[in-house]
């Protein structure tokens, strides 16, 4: 009796990286849109709370995330731009971009994060409310919003180490190249017969000149 053994068929060895990329490019975009979007929306919520003592009595005092800090904000905008510009630059440039990416999320980490225990935006509040600079927000208390910004910055760090690991894998917006960056090679002119409409056609439609000048 004879046995037959299996071959198993040899991988391509570009289809790992290329998966890979794709993969790594989708899970990118995600992270960065999403991170921004929520840095952005966090940022427009209540951040803290409080009271300022008047004549009258207790005045209540809110304070918005961008009333505390504008840093968030700016960071998350330059994270989504950087995401943006990542595919319409190559190689160096393609680096020094993500790294502002993962830079900007870093940095909307960070300052969310500062200003979940940041009082002088009702510290302000309080003075201009009591009529005396040297008054203080007092019940002073904070919301989670300014931990989801830093999760929405966590994001943006997220897809700037994505595009500083695989960006290299990633395609670019012009068109001139394939997927790992060769040039296309040129189409060569087909022969056009005069005599023929249909081959006059269909040579302009290529974008060649049937005349042959």
């Amino acid at each position: 009796m004879e046995y037959v053994t299996a071959v198993p068929h040899p991988r391509t060895p570009a289809a790992g990286p290329s998966r890979a990329g794709r993969r790594s490019l989708a899970a990118a975009l995600l992270c960065g849109a999403l991170g921004a979007a929520v840095a952005l929306l966090a940022t427009r919520q209540e951040w803290a709370e409080g009271t300022a003592t008047v004549a009258g009595g207790a005045f209540p005092l809110t304070a918005k995330g961008s009333d505390v800090t504008g840093v968030p904000a700016a960071l998350a905008i330059v994270g989504l731009a950087a995401l943006v510009a990542v595919f319409a630059v190559r190689r160096a440039g393609r680096f020094a971009v993500a790294a502002v990416l993962a830079l900007s999320g870093a940095g909307t980490m960070a300052a969310a994060l500062a200003g979940a225990s940041d009082s002088s935006a009702l510290d302000d509040q309080a003075a201009k409310a009591a009529g005396d600079t040297s008054a203080t927000v007092d019940a002073l208390s904070h919301t989670a919003w300014p931990y989801v910004a830093a999760v929405g910055g966590a994001l943006l760090l997220l897809a700037g180490l994505l595009a500083l690991r695989y960006g290299r894998r990633w395609p670019a917006m012009s068109g001139r190249y394939e997927r790992d960056g060769t040039p296309r090679p040129r189409r060569t002119p087909q022969t056009v017969d005069p005599d023929r409409p249909e081959d006059l056609w269909k040579a302009l439609d290529r974008g060649e000149d049937p005349t042959g000048a």
